[in-house]
Order: structure tokens, then sequence, then C-alpha cells
């Protein structure tokens, strides 16, 4: 076998792995594609570069996600501009591969901040309502332990944002992939990339478009937040708050079907009302996610009252006709039967952050 194959082999073979997210570091990635195609120990010479995995990585991507992939390059970029320009205090610099352009599905938005405070940078994002989580991981190498912060920012495509020393704005850093100095852009740099790239596109007026069209997680959010002091009838819901109620439903229609995102979402979503106008808490529920939401998770909202008729035997012979002819008439009884079976006082449920996620990534995955 030539060395040059027996490279393109592996390549492709550790390429394919990452794609796939069966592997996340081009190391071990190679290392298994080497065994597996050789069945034993492989010259250090024979093994591809991370770049030429990274190219073969964008192989995969052209190949599946087509245009798609295309489209999202250009919504990660523009919302990569929309966060640096909220932090540009802190001297944001975009990197890997929203900049680059070797993004694929499940890539998210990588930006480096300067602050000597993380409570400086987390104030921007509470201001503006948006959701996020903390993570501090540590990382092993050369011998040196080090701690880094990263903020998670969760939008359409995520956003991870890594805070350094304010001091450290203007050192090199060093890419894992080439080992040259990592390839980055300030908000000025990125804005003149969207310019050359995308020499139609009005930069100013899309972005204005992203903040009159907020993401729906965010909105769905702070929709549920609310309902932790919405207190409920203790005879029909000795549970409590809506909320907590919300998430036990939730949490049951995970077991009935758990890769049914428009299900799930009336699961999580179908008492929001409860918390703007209690009097008739469908429709005011319907009206707030009226656009955020599909049809057939708002039909499910819509009759998810009718549904406990039905379950009584209350409901007329028409109106339940009516309610059988509808294709998703299986799904609004096992939402029912979900709502009925939510009301337990004490009983574990999901975070909120952490359903929001679960229908996020679900959304992500399937689109």
């Amino acid at each position: 076998m030539k060395n040059s194959k027996l490279r393109r082999q592996i390549c492709f073979e550790a390429a394919r792995a990452m794609y796939f997210r069966h592997e996340s570091e081009y190391y071990r990635a190679k290392q298994k594609a080497a065994a597996r195609i050789c069945k034993g120990w492989v010259k250090p010479a024979d093994l591809p570069s991370n770049a030429e995995i990274r190219e073969e990585i964008q192989s995969f991507a052209r190949l599946h996600e087509g245009q798609t992939r295309t489209d999202n390059l250009q919504y990660m970029r523009l919302t990569a501009l929309r966060v640096m320009r909220l932090l540009q205090r802190f001297k944001p610099k975009l990197i890997g591969s929203t900049f680059t352009g070797h993004v694929r599905q499940g890539s998210d938005i990588d930006v480096h901040v300067f602050s000597d405070s993380l409570e400086a940078v987390t104030s921007v994002f509470d201001e503006q309502m948006l959701f996020y989580d903390i993570e501090r991981k540590l990382v092993r190498k050369n011998g040196e332990s080090r701690v880094f912060t990263h903020i998670h920012l969760k939008d359409t495509f995520p956003v991870e944002l890594t805070v350094y020393a304010s001091n450290l704005a203007s050192f090199v850093f060093k890419s894992s992939i080439t080992g040259k100095p990592i390839e980055r852009a300030s908000i000025a740099q990125l804005e003149q990339l969207l310019a050359d790239e995308y020499p139609e596109l009005s930069v100013d007026d899309s972005l204005h478009d992203m903040d009159e069209s907020p993401d729906r997680f965010q909105l769905f959010y702070s929709l549920l937040l609310p309902l932790e002091d919405v207190k409920q009838h203790p005879k029909y819901h000795p549970e409590g708050d809506v909320l907590y109620h919300s998430l036990q439903v939730f949490d049951l229609a995970c077991d009935e079907l758990p890769y049914d995102e428009e299900f799930l979402l009336a699961a999580l979503l179908h008492d929001i009302g409860k918390g703007i106008d209690p009097r008739d808490h469908v429709s005011a529920g319907l009206e707030a996610l009226e656009g955020f939401i599909s049809q057939r998770t708002a039909w499910l909202i819509e009759h998810h009252m009718e549904a406990h008729r039905i379950l009584d035997g209350s409901i007329g012979s028409r109106a339940h006709r009516r309610l059988r002819e509808n294709e998703s008439y299986e799904e609004l009884l096992l939402l029912c039967g979900c709502d009925r079976g939510g009301r337990v006082p004490g009983v574990q449920t999901v975070e909120l952050e952490s359903a929001i996620e679960y229908v996020r990534d679900l959304d992500y995955s399937f689109g």
C-alpha cells in the first residue's frame, strides 16, 4: 500500500468519525482510524495533518448539507457580529469555523472576550434577558493545568465565549489544528468580511430583523419563568405553581414521545396563558406564542382542555368527532393524560433550562 493512499484512507475515516460526532479530537480520530485500517502501528509521517482532516470534514459537510451549510454560515456570522457588538468593551475576537468558513452541522460560534470580571460580561446578557450558562473547564497539557471559563450563550446557533484576562487581548494564540497563530477577527474585521463575502447583504438591516424576530426559545423561557409565582387551586393542582406543573407534564411527555418536538412544546407551553390571563389562559397563551410554534403545537394547546372532557365522557358527539378527525388526535389524548399526571406534590422534575435545551437540541438536530 502506497503511503499517499494510506494517508488518504486514514484522513477519510478520521474525518467521517469527527463529522458524525463519534470523535471530537483530531488526535484520537486519526489514531483510531489508523488502528482500524492498518491493524497495527503507523509511522507518524503516514498520518494526515489536522488541516487535512479539517478539509475532508468540509467535504462531508458539502455533501450532506448542501446549500443549508452556506445559509447557516451567513447567519452564524451575523449572530457573531450581534453578540460581539454587545460585548464591544471587552475587545471580542471571532475565532474558529464561523470565521474561517469551515462550519458543519453542530458547529458553534466561538468568541474570545477579555475581562478581569466574569460578572461584567454576564451582566450584559442579563440586561438583554439572554439565556446562558457558565462552564469552568480544567485542561491539562504538557504537565500544566489551566482552568478555562466558558460562557455558553443559547441562540439559534450556540455561542461559546471564552473569557481571558484583559491583559491577554493582544496575545497571539496558536491553533491546535495548524500550529500557526490562530485566525481571528475583531468587530471591524468581521464587518469587512461580511461586506466582502456577501456584497448584496445589508448587515444592519439583517441585524435589525434578527432583533425583531427573537430566538423563540428565549421567548419560551421568558414566558415560562414567571409561572413559578402563579399559584393554582389546591383542589385541582395540589402540586403547586404552574411552572412546577408544566415541568411535570413535560417530563411525562418525554416518556411518551421523546423525539416529537411539537408534542413536547405543547406539553411545556400548554399553560403559559395562566401567567397572562387566567380567565382564558388558552387564548392568551396562543396569542403570545403566535408565529413561534407550529400549527400542530398550537392545535394541541388549543384543544387540551377539551381533551379532558373526552376522558371524562362529557364532551358532545359533534365536538368529539371534529377532534377525532384531526391526525394528532391520539397525541391530544396523550397530552391530556400527561396534564392529569403532572399534579404530584414533591416529585422531582427537570430544570426549566434543561427542558428548553432538550427541545432546542431536537429542533437543531432535526430541523
